[in-house]
């Protein structure tokens, strides 16, 4: 019955075709079923969502993700950097441990979940700590695939602006994706490729602070389907897909970013927020009031 149930909030998620619908259908779906730890859209995790934006990267082809990403390159490793340090300094001047205020920034300046998630076992943090860092993250990330897209609008913002600017602003790529592709596919895109640029900081950042804390080098836990995406830009450079087999890449891509994120709204629980301190939140909070309004000033006067 359950599985019933979820097809059809699913199928509805289809019908809707909005990225922002999807994960609260699934939020929903999460408070009305409350599924346990085995139910499919808790085991397989974000893998739709990878699986989406790898096949997004089909669509995509070298010479269009150089000339989208070239002139931002520099800004986006200041960007990182600036985010990352300063998430630290307001860590310290609010009191908060050391360890949550290290996941908050680095999931604010590079890729959100994922970049917490790596760093996480290096500075030994706590599941709880963890957990606390997440949810603060999920709940900013579902309001950015909600307003994000209503306030592009109401700036005029174009495609490739919304885009650069949901992938700078924006934590987690899923969420970056999402925005984007509730803007448009082309945004989706735009997003995809300069979030890149963010998300290679993971290697330095994981090398970087397991050497400063444990003294030692450590293989790099890189997301793999960041890997694989660069390589779906490249396959599709070679093989120079045509309009039809670019529709239906198209399509898929639409069907499993969809599928992604209303999993990732059915891995929803209210105990979570529970656990949620004022001054973490607070920290977050802060650190994303100073970068919207800093990266919509580089994407539209840069």
């Amino acid at each position: 019955m359950i599985y019933i149930v979820f097809s059809l909030f699913f199928a509805l998620v289809l019908f809707i075709g909005n990225a922002a619908a999807s994960i609260f259908l699934g939020i929903i779906f999460a408070l009305i079923i409350k599924p346990d730890k085995s139910f499919v859209s808790l085991t397989i995790g974000t893998t739709p969502l990878q699986i989406g934006i790898v096949i997004l990267g089909a669509t995509i082809s070298l010479p269009y993700a150089w000339s989208v990403s070239a002139n931002y390159l520099p800004w986006i490793s200041l960007f990182v950097l600036g985010s990352f340090f300063t998430g630290l300094v307001l860590g310290k001047i609010l009191g908060i441990h050391h360890r949550i205020a290290f996941l908050l920034s680095a999931g604010a300046a590079i890729c959100g979940g994922t970049a917490m998630a790596a760093v996480a076992p290096i500075i030994k943090a706590k599941p709880q700590e963890l957990l606390i860092a997440m949810t603060i993250v999920f709940l900013l990330n579902a309001l950015a695939i909600i307003f994000f897209p209503i306030i592009g609008g109401y700036l005029e913002m174009t495609n490739f602006q919304f885009g650069a600017w949901s992938a700078l602003a924006i934590h987690d790529t899923s969420s970056v994706i999402g925005s984007a592709l509730t803007y448009s596919n082309e945004s989706a895109q735009v997003a995809a490729t300069l979030k890149l640029g963010r998300t290679i900081w993971i290697i330095p950042l994981i090398l970087i602070t397991n050497w400063v804390i444990n003294h030692q080098a450590e293989t790099t836990k890189f997301p793999r389907f960041i890997l694989f995406f660069i390589l779906a830009i490249i396959l599709n450079t070679a093989l120079n897909f045509d309009d039809q087999v670019l529709d239906l890449l198209k399509i898929a891509s639409q069907f499993f970013l969809m599928l992604g994120l209303f999993c990732i709204g059915t891995q929803f629980k209210v105990q979570e927020l529970k656990s949620i301190s004022g001054k973490p939140l607070i920290l977050a909070l802060i650190l994303w009031i100073m970068v919207i309004p800093s990266a919509y000033w580089l994407v539209m006067y840069l």
